[in-house]
């Protein structure tokens, strides 16, 4: 299992109606994409970091996950919403503590 995790900040105002409109795509085409499972997405309340949000989701495996990154739902999605619209993110991709990768 791969934990595929991104945070980020949107180039939106907080609250705004073009931040509702990109997080409400985001929760529309992400996790219809074959392979997503446990897609979330959450905000963040500390005020560690820049990060407003995050997307996360799991993957049977590397496959799975490759599968998603080529998939053209994917694709048109970064590059019609995510490059115009993030400001600055961070990735992170997991496997369980003692998990074969």
């Amino acid at each position: 299992m791969i934990q595929h995790t991104v945070c980020f900040a949107l180039v939106h105002t907080a609250d705004s109606e073009a931040e509702r409109d990109f997080l409400s795509a985001a929760a529309e085409v992400l996790p219809s994409v074959p392979g997503v499972s446990a897609f979330r997405i959450a905000r963040q309340i500390g005020t560690q970091s820049e990060y407003r949000w995050q997307f996360s989701m799991d993957f049977s495996d590397e496959a799975a996950y490759a599968a998603y990154d080529a998939h053209p739902d994917h694709r048109a999605f970064v590059g019609t919403r995510w490059i115009p619209e993030v400001a600055a993110f961070q990735e992170f991709d997991f496997v369980p503590f003692g998990g074969e990768r």
